[in-house]
């Protein structure tokens, strides 16, 4: 694969639905097709009547369209109660903010509303430094190394950066820190209703690293302006992760300073922190610092498999329990973290050995995962099987890519004399809700799962693995269901909250899984 993707952004449309989807359909029929449109500054507006055709599907968006969140308190109420972040068909809210990662691997960080003068403050249309915190976390996650930092494709914004043009308008020191951290190869803007491209500048590279990268701001005026200025920028972009290093360095003739470098980065006479300095996130899972990983590993090479669509990003990113960047993650669980995974303690255990394997950044399901990142899926399950079977044991990995926004794997032993047992297990459960189990080969690369719909997979001790397609109404707890048909009393254990522990149990857990796996794993 290539990671090309040809994309559309447009500035505040500000209710002009009509007059936006019209035009995109125009060039996506003389240009196109277009991957994606994505759209700054305010969406809706004080009249968005117009929105109500493309809902009832008298009208179709032809391009998928991510859009931010509002820029003012008043627009909040049409974010209210979206299912997974959809407005209508091929209309999607990105989030509060976040890293949507394209499954190509196009990386495209965003910040919805404006910086928030009050710090008491949790409204939908504001940020805050512990959101942008939180972008940055998952940028640095998301890199192949710490090193050598890569950067993203596309930053989205509403509000301007500080100190890119002399008296703007709606400005964000906040956002200028966070461009200077993450590096994006383009920084797109609204708000301002004015269309502004000055020359690219050149970041100052980070520690040990030889890519000092360029960045390009493009601000975008509103959709249908009577100024005429420019609303729609068109780019043929190739992700950051498939291009040549020669490439991604090489200056051009016209690039300007960075209008960063000598800023002074304080919110409300407080210094922001740098990751400069030191090439580490803002989380820790150990305060002893045994357990702060760098990323590491190689770069991922051109080629590869085919395309997918786009998938569609979770709205609720900060919320997510397993976005290691969330506030919302349980540091506690966590038992070790490679450069794309980590390895933690189940919530609601089977047992004290039922861990999961989770990605450290924010993707749906295994079947979206690139090829380096399944090899390292894969270095974890072997890791595993080796542990379990110097305990005497087996082990069964299952996922369900269904009710859930990002790709956890169980991971449940087994003891070898019952391994038999669990097939039968399996096919007894789905027989008992009349599902169809596809037997596999073993599963070798992403694209044998279905890329474009929900599914379950079981992989079992003897190398099988069990598919299954038919979601519609699937039983949530499945999995845990067949497992436990091979316990005494194991309908006692079928709904994870009841098997919870105290917070003390579950560190005891993650500590003795910690020492016991030592000897296997690989990420230390």
């Amino acid at each position: 694969m290539d990671g090309k993707h040809k994309i559309l952004v447009c500035g505040d449309v500000r209710g002009n639905f009509k007059v936006l989807f019209n035009k995109i359909q125009n060039i996506n029929q003389k240009s196109g097709p277009f991957d994606l449109l994505l759209c700054v500054g305010d969406f809706f507006g004080a009249d968005n009547g117009k929105l109500e055709a493309y809902k009832n599907g008298n009208l179709k968006i032809n391009v998928p369209t991510y859009i931010l969140g509002p820029s003012n308190s008043a627009h909040s109420k049409y974010f209210e109660n979206l299912d997974d972040g959809e407005i209508c068909p091929n209309l999607t809210y990105l989030g509060r903010r976040g890293l949507y990662t394209v499954s190509s691997g196009l990386k495209i960080a965003y910040v919805s509303g404006t910086e928030s003068t009050d710090s008491e403050s949790d409204s939908i249309s504001n940020f805050k430094v512990e959101d942008l915190k939180a972008v940055v976390n998952a940028c640095l996650a998301s890199n192949h190394t710490a090193g050598d930092y890569r950067g993203v494709d596309i930053l989205i914004t509403s509000q301007w950066p500080s100190g890119t043009q002399e008296d703007a308008k709606n400005t964000s020191d906040l956002l200028a820190w966070l461009s200077a951290e993450i590096k994006p190869r383009y920084h797109f803007c609204g708000l301002n209703d004015l269309y502004f491209e000055p020359s690219p500048y050149r970041n100052v590279a980070r520690p040990n690293s030889q890519f000092e990268l360029a960045t390009r701001l493009i601000a975008l005026a509103s959709v249908g302006n009577a100024s005429k200025e420019k609303f729609i920028y068109a780019l043929n972009v190739t992700a950051v992760d498939k291009m040549r290093v020669t490439d991604l360095i090489q200056k051009t003739t016209n690039e300007i300073p960075c209008p960063y470098d000598s800023m002074k980065f304080s919110i409300g006479g407080v210094k922001l922190a740098s990751t400069e300095q030191s090439n580490q996130y803002f989380y820790d899972f150990d305060s002893t610092g045994e357990h702060q990983h760098r990323k590491r590993g190689k770069f991922n090479q051109d080629g590869g498999h085919q395309q997918k669509r786009p998938r569609q990003p979770n709205i609720d990113q900060e919320k997510c329990w397993f976005c290691l960047s969330s506030p919302s993650v349980e540091k506690h669980l966590v038992i070790t973290i490679g450069d794309s995974f980590y390895l933690a303690l189940s919530k609601g255990p089977i047992n004290q050995y039922h861990v999961l394997i989770l990605s450290v950044t924010h993707i749906q399901s295994v079947a979206l995962l690139s090829e380096d990142d399944f090899a390292e899926l894969e270095k974890f399950k072997s890791a595993l099987r080796q542990f379990f079977a110097s305990k005497n044991q087996v082990v069964m990995f299952f996922e369900r890519n269904y009710k859930s926004g990002h790709l956890h794997i169980n991971v449940c032993p087994i003891d070898k004399s019952i391994a038999w047992k669990i097939k039968n297990s399996f096919e007894d459960k789905a027989e008992e809700y009349n599902l169809t189990l596809e037997t596999i080969p073993k599963l070798g690369e992403p694209t044998q799962l279905p890329d474009r719909g929900a599914y379950f997979v079981a992989e079992l001790p003897n190398d099988e693995t069990l598919l299954c397609r038919q979601m519609k109404q699937f039983p949530i707890n499945f999995g845990r269901e067949a497992i436990l048909l091979t316990e005494e009393n194991g309908d006692d254990k079928i709904n994870w909250r009841d098997c919870l522990v105290s917070k003390e149990t579950e560190i005891e857990y993650v500590k003795s899984f910690r020492n016991e796996f030592k000897p296997f794993d690989f990420t230390a």
